[in-house]
């Protein structure tokens, strides 16, 4: 059965609200901007609520199934940091206020950058940028900061490993640097051959994302930071990948100058759909001058605000996305260390248990090594029988599960890359691997059946291109 649409019940006189009367003086209206020909709906409160609720019903959710996108942690969001987010004390804040209005709102900020800096293993935190690829920013400039202050302005090289996440290259790019890119090895580290020959006077740094992107570990991270001090460069860490380590490993105990966190992924604030995020960012004691402002620290009783000496400035407005720190603050007090290493090592766990059951139907190019949080699989041998990557994925939303990541990194052909995160069940993990073993099987039997995915959906298989390029965005009569 297909529902009636909104425009479909509308009958005209039916109304579903009732605004109260004006009580102050009505505005005249520009009379270029009023338009008569707008029809809308004209419904019942019952309709529009049901109308609503049900296309609420018709989208996926973290609340509803799994979300294996690999790189981006979609994990189940705890509903006791939405309560703390929520508390009147912190979601009625203005940002406006005296500094004595907000001393508890200032101690949490204050004890978040603390944690940070505990399990990033370098010392000073700004938790001001918004997002994980404003942290890369911040971070980069942070390092240019440092190299101007020694003079050393002929430093314009970033070199950034193949399989790096793709906001590494755009935010060195934003920065005005060079961007030079580093091969991978054949185990999927970074190759320290080709690490240095490029490791030279003019370099600013290395981004290294560990684990990459490839969910593995690199096998020298120390050489390849000792290769880079070497040069007079710095190490910069990408911590979107971060959950796979946390409480087990810190990056400043590994050689990372710079570390950003993704709030929003290692500590359970999903962010599908473009937003909410938090890229706060840590550093080493003698980049710690350099920190956007402002930071908050604490003057014996009391928290203030202030700003860091060579301080590259604001990068965003006020002090950042406060909602996002109180849900991580809630998460990290909540779990503890053991806590949050836990969490690292089921999501370790689970992935290594779905790349286990599966790398048998598919190409595993790393399938010798123990991934961490995420795994790659390629679906090359399913090309033998006319199935692309992009079919499995679509196949999969008929076995009721969102695809994972496809077609990144790019070093992988075909590349299937999963990240079931820690959150989820034995069971959900059985049941996805089978989705995927008889996906293989049906590409072997029946590829059509593939081609056609999905079938099961309430909207079936688009052309991506022209749904980007002339999207439909309002109803229009059959």
């Amino acid at each position: 059965m297909t529902e009636p649409l909104i425009y479909e019940l509308s009958s005209p006189g039916r109304v579903g609200f009732t605004l109260p009367e004006c009580d102050v003086p009505k505005a005249k209206l520009p009379e270029d901007l009023l338009r008569e020909d707008v029809l809308l709906p004209e419904v019942s409160e019952v309709d529009i609520i049901r109308h609503f609720t049900r296309l609420s019903q018709y989208n996926y959710g973290v609340d509803l199934g799994m979300y294996p996108l690999g790189s981006c942690t979609m994990k189940y969001n705890p509903k006791v940091n939405e309560e703390a987010a929520r508390y009147p004390g912190f979601a009625q804040l203005h940002p406006y206020q005296s500094e004595d209005t907000v001393q508890g709102a200032l101690q949490l900020m204050f004890e978040l950058q603390q944690y940070l800096g505990e399990i990033g293993g370098l010392p000073a935190v700004s938790l001001q940028p918004a997002a994980g690829a404003q942290g890369e920013l911040t971070g980069m400039l942070i390092i240019w900061a440092y190299h101007l202050s020694r003079g050393e302005t002929q430093r314009k090289k970033v070199l950034i490993p193949d399989s790096a996440h793709g906001t590494n290259p755009a935010t060195s790019t934003m920065g005005g640097f060079q961007v030079v890119e580093v091969k991978s090895d054949a185990r999927g580290n970074v190759d320290l051959d080709d690490l240095r020959r490029l490791a030279d006077h003019t370099l600013v740094g290395l981004m290294l994302t560990n684990p990459n992107t490839l969910g593995l570990f690199d096998e020298h991270v120390q050489e390849v930071a000792r290769i880079i001090h070497e040069a007079g460069g710095l190490l910069y860490g990408d911590g979107a990948n971060l959950n796979a380590i946390v409480g087990v490993a810190r990056p400043g105990d590994l050689g990372f100058d710079v570390l950003h966190f993704n709030l929003h992924k290692t500590f359970s604030t999903p962010h599908g759909g473009g937003g909410p995020g938090s890229g706060p960012v840590a550093v080493t004691a003698e980049l710690a001058d350099f920190l956007p402002t402002p930071v908050v620290r604490q003057e014996g009783d009391r928290y203030t605000l202030y700003s860091p000496p060579r301080t590259i400035g604001r990068v965003k407005s006020f002090y950042g996305n406060f909602g996002i720190l109180v849900r991580a603050y809630t998460y990290i007090r909540l779990l503890g260390l053991a806590g949050l290493r836990a969490t690292a090592e089921n999501a370790v766990l689970n992935a290594n248990y779905l790349l286990a059951r599966t790398k048998g139907a598919y190409e595993a190019p790393y399938g010798d090594r123990y991934c961490k949080h995420e795994f790659v699989l390629s679906g090359n041998r399913q090309k033998a029988y006319g199935v692309r990557t992009l079919d499995i994925a679509k196949r999969l939303i008929d076995y009721g599960f969102h695809p994972p990541t496809v077609y990144f990194p790019l070093i992988v052909p075909e590349c299937l890359m999963v990240e079931p995160t820690e959150s989820e069940s034995l069971e959900t993990l059985d049941a996805y691997a089978a989705a995927l073993l008889a996906i293989a099987k049906e590409a072997e039997t029946n590829p059509e059946l593939l081609h056609q995915a999905p079938t099961a959906s309430r909207v079936g298989r688009l052309d991506e291109v022209t749904a980007a390029r002339e999207p439909k965005l309002r109803w229009k009569p059959g």
